[in-house]
């Protein structure tokens, strides 16, 4: 007894015939249905960006509140404590976003006036040169406030941001060189 399956695009895949082919097919039904694992991951993720949107309102609330009494450094240090803790949302929305469209399920969001122009185009190689760019900002606002502060800040920790963010930089440079090797190859 054999039966052909086809996928969504009409194109037939392999026979299935006996009882060891069956099991394989469930099998292999299992394994694709596992990317749903990774659905409440990203729905922790959306309570984390929520979070962070709750910190970044705090902390605007007291820059408010204490505006006449600060300091130009520390306006300015809350400021980039602010881009910081927007920047990691960015990040957090891009894996959300990314990942769930690349490992999860499909967006249907083609019609949607708001849809991220990167979506079009998104794939794992692309979702890391994205998320190592947003950690060298993330790196730069953090170097940035250490600079500003340098009075507070201990010259052996400066270094250590120095050589982190170096380290961030070097590693997203490889990222995109090999994403775009990988896509010359395609």
């Amino acid at each position: 007894m054999s039966t052909e399956h086809s996928s969504p695009s009409k194109t037939p895949t392999k026979s299935v015939s006996g009882p060891v082919a069956y099991v394989e097919h469930l099998f292999e039904v299992a394994v694709f249905g596992s990317r749903w694992i990774q659905a409440p991951l990203y729905g922790g993720l959306i309570v984390a960006e929520l979070l962070y949107a709750y910190k970044f309102l705090i902390e605007l609330w007291e820059m408010l509140l204490h505006v006449n009494q600060s300091k130009e450094v520390e306006f300015m240090l809350g400021i980039l404590g602010l881009i910081d803790v927007t920047m990691v949302a960015n990040l957090l929305a891009m894996v959300i976003i990314g990942g769930y469209a690349t490992f999860v399920s499909k967006l249907d969001l083609e019609e949607h006036p708001d849809r991220p122009d990167w979506l079009g185009h998104i794939d794992p190689g692309t979702i890391k040169v994205k998320l190592a760019a947003s950690l060298i900002g993330i790196s730069s606002i953090h170097l940035l406030k250490a600079f500003v502060d340098i009075e507070n800040e201990d010259p052996e920790h400066i270094k250590w941001k120095i050589f982190i963010h170096m380290t961030f930089l070097g590693s997203a440079i490889l990222l995109a060189w090999t994403d775009k090797i990988m896509q010359k190859k395609h």
